[in-house]
């Protein structure tokens, strides 16, 4: 629930004198004086309503004061004396109300009730989302919209407690969800944290366990608990498309491997042409149904449709001449919720041979994901960035060790790299590099020999700047 003490004060055009309890409290309920028994819950607030000095006699008492603490009493009246009393008591209070009697007790139960019901619609929206969700991309995108809509993170668990689905969530979360779960002692308490069994005691199908950064707990706990039971409907419901793309999944293996059984395999499929390009669809948000999406777009385009889903990417190969178009209908695909789709583009290769072109729309891929951009072609990557995609691990291991020395007892690199950085991208300008390292030029010339004594490279080769530069780029400065 929105509703705190303060959006209750302004409501009722009074002031919140807080004491024990602070004026963001949120508020459960409200109650006359002499049917207040105690607090309910003690994260929420109840107000009280009745004659001050009833209240003042009721905090006089040692067992019934006690029992007061943990509500809030809402008056028109207002004055320094019956301040200091409830002050003297700890007592939050709502005082000069515009209000009075009946009138104020009435109007504050429908304050809550109008509170109460904004919250139904806000979980009766939220599974609506849900659920159309659920039509696009099953438990995945589920689970990353109610991950996003509780502002926290979700994990589900199969009732073993191995993880099915997770948003938002780190190692450790999913660590502490699973032996939440199970029962066990989670290392990190987590604001928030909340258990949700998917399905029966006697039929359990998994759990969900979510956590929170938001105030409205309730809220989280509600569109949780609705969600539990989308995902027990949908880990109970066959999905006749996973045979599908398990199959499309092992052609498209077929088509990267090459040869005469990928040529002979297009042409089953209605492909003829003897060139095709590579792409790679992705995004950084799992709420979009890339397959549907690219579906369509092919339908569009009149192309076969040879692609296959693979870790939440789309991989597949389409004609050289509709690759621009497919280029500019990314391009032009408005965001969700911020986020959009990315491609990558390969360079056009004979249907035998159609490995390096994927392997080109893969990195692509990679390049317009780390830049933001939507769309990426493998032949306008620049060339430091195809050199480092090109090398094997072993050589990129051998490039960056020659940094190795430069860099601190903790593992970072410290000024000495970052001096080398500026120092080659100012093309070797003294000035123009300790200006924009902000140092004197003759610490910029010390620091440069320093770091030519630590690696073995003379700078003044061209050969070894060259190096410093790949070494650099490969370690991510």
């Amino acid at each position: 629930m929105a509703l705190d003490l303060s959006a209750v004060a302004r409501a009722v055009g009074g002031t919140c004198v807080a004491a024990r309890l602070p004026e963001r409290t949120p508020v459960d309920g409200v109650a006359a004086l002499e049917e207040y028994v105690v607090i309910g819950n003690p994260e929420y607030a109840t107000l009280v309503t009745g004659a001050p000095e009833r209240l003042l006699d009721a905090l006089a008492q040692p067992t019934p004061g006690g029992a007061l603490l943990g509500a809030v009493f809402v008056s028109p009246d207002d004055d320094a004396a019956l301040r200091a009393r409830l002050a003297a008591h700890g007592m939050t209070a709502i005082l000069g109300a515009a209000l009075a009697g009946p009138a104020l007790h009435a109007a504050l139960r429908a304050l809550i009730a109008d509170d109460r019901a904004a919250a139904d619609r806000l979980v009766t929206a939220g599974m609506n989302v849900l659920t159309q969700v659920a039509r696009r991309g099953g438990v995945t995108a589920v689970i990353a919209e109610l991950a996003r809509r509780i502002d926290g993170w979700a994990v589900l668990l199969d009732a073993h407690g191995q993880v099915i689905a997770s948003a938002g969530a780190g190692r450790l979360h999913v660590s502490d969800a699973a032996a939440f779960a199970l029962g066990r002692p989670v290392r990190v308490r987590h604001d928030g944290l909340q258990l949700h069994r998917v399905g029966s005691e006697q039929d359990l199908a998994g759990s969900l366990v979510i956590a929170t950064r938001s105030s409205r707990t309730s809220h989280a706990r509600d569109l949780s608990s609705l969600a539990a039971a989308l995902f027990d409907l949908l880990l109970r419901s066959h999905d006749p498309s996973l045979t599908e793309h398990l199959g499309r999944g092992a052609l498209i293996d077929i088509l990267v491997d090459g040869g005469p059984r990928a040529e002979a395999l297009l042409h089953r499929w209605g492909v003829h042409e003897r060139t095709l390009t590579a792409f790679e669809l992705g995004s950084r948000t799992r709420t979009i149904d890339l397959e549907r999406l690219l579906r369509r777009w092919f339908d569009e385009l009149g192309a076969e449709h040879v692609f296959a889903a693979d870790h939440g990417h789309i991989r597949g190969f389409v004609r050289d001449e509709l690759a621009p178009d497919l280029i500019e209908r990314v391009a032009s695909f408005a965001p969700v919720a911020g986020l959009r789709v990315h491609i990558g583009v390969g360079d056009p290769a004979p249907a035998q041979s159609l490995g390096r072109t994927a392997a080109q729309a893969h990195q692509a891929l990679d390049a317009a994901l780390d830049d933001g951009r939507p769309t990426a072609r493998y032949g306008e990557l620049p060339s430091v960035q195809l050199v480092l995609s090109a090398l094997d691990t072993a050589t990129g291991s051998r490039l960056t060790a020659l940094l190795e020395p430069l860099a601190e007892t903790r593992g970072r690199h410290d000024d000495l790299a970052r001096t080398l950085h500026v120092f080659l991208a100012e093309n070797g300008a003294h000035r123009a590099s300790a200006e924009r390292l902000g140092i004197h030029r003759q610490t910029l010339v010390s620091r440069i020999r320093r770091a030519e004594a630590l690696t073995g490279l003379d700078l003044a080769r061209a050969d070894d700047r060259s190096a410093a530069w790949l070494a650099l780029r490969a370690i991510g400065l």
